[in-house]
């Protein structure tokens, strides 16, 4: 019996299974999809920059990898041998028909266009007219603005007088009955008169306009010798001239310096009125500019249709 109970036992079999030789590699891919990404993400940048960038800006990038220096045909890299050239494998570019060969092309065909185009002298004028224009009338704005907020100029405004003319912009100082800018019969200015000049100049200084000034007198006539009321406008003027310039007024820019006496008066129904008296001073545009330096050396006055007519009075016509 027990032999028999023996013979029906199951045979149990332990199988080892032995573990070595591979480790765990579940990770080594991300490093390389992150290295790939990486990349990716460089080159997508590379291409979003480069579609940003004007025809100059590509041209400047061709140029500077052909030749990457400071210093146009030279390499920051020393020449290693004395057969390369200075600074270089060498100082020659090979034309490859590459991205500047292009760049340098296109240029050139729209600098050949650009000089092949004719020019519109007429326009030209018209757009130079217009921009000396704008500029005249911010340069009165800032004067009206200047008289207003400067104490020195404000308390003396109703003796300061601004308009345009055909010719620029016109500035009179005119004498008050009981304010003159000049003693009696003399040259010399008053100091209000002189302060008002000075402060005048720092305005007028902002413009590259050439100047005319006129000094004027009423029709009450000069007694002096040998010296009427031509010289003494004149010497007026010009002490006008010298304070300009001791304002700041650059030199160069004064155009014309005229005495007129009376023969232009600012009031003509009563000439001995003090306003006949005053300081002229024009701040001119190009046509007057032109006007007064003709290669003839005539005398012309600016109409208003912009047409150069010969003045029918001597100077006082291009004066005022």
């Amino acid at each position: 019996m027990a032999a028999g109970k023996g013979s029906d036992a199951q045979t149990i079999v332990i199988k080892r299974v032995k573990k070595g030789g591979h480790g765990h590699h579940g990770g080594s891919w991300k490093v390389a999809f992150a290295d790939f990404a990486t990349a990716m993400m460089a080159f997508f940048l590379l291409l979003w920059l480069m579609g940003s960038t004007t025809e100059e800006q590509k041209g400047a990038i061709s140029e500077y990898f052909n030749n990457p220096s400071a210093v146009p045909g030279s390499s920051t890299a020393p020449s290693p041998t004395s057969i390369n050239g200075p600074g270089g494998a060498s100082t020659s570019m090979i034309a490859l028909g590459g991205g500047m060969e292009l760049h340098r092309t296109a240029t050139a065909e729209t600098n050949s266009a650009d000089a092949a185009a004719p020019v519109d002298v007429d326009e030209a004028e018209k757009i130079a007219e217009a921009l000396d224009r704008e500029r005249l009338e911010s340069l009165l704005q800032e004067l009206n603005r200047a008289i207003e907020q400067r104490e020195s100029l404000a308390k003396f405004k109703d003796q300061i007088l601004l308009d345009v003319t055909p010719e620029g912009v016109r500035i009179q100082i005119i004498d008050h009955e009981r304010r003159s800018m000049f003693p009696l019969g003399s040259p010399v200015l008053e100091a209000f008169a002189d302060t008002i000049l000075r402060e005048l100049a720092t305005v007028i200084d902002d413009v590259p306009n050439r100047i005319s000034i006129s000094g004027h007198t009423d029709i009450r006539p000069y007694g002096r010798l040998n010296y009427s009321n031509w010289e003494l406008s004149a010497d007026r003027a010009n002490a006008a001239r010298r304070s300009l310039i001791g304002g700041g007024l650059t030199e160069a820019r004064i155009g014309r310096v005229v005495g007129l006496a009376s023969s232009v008066l600012l009031d003509p129904q009563a000439a001995d009125n003090p306003i006949n008296r005053r300081i002229s001073i024009v701040v001119m545009n190009k046509r007057t500019e032109d006007a007064i330096h003709h290669e003839n050396g005539s005398i012309l006055t600016v109409q208003d249709n912009g047409a150069l007519v010969p003045a029918g009075e001597p100077v006082a016509a291009v004066g005022q």
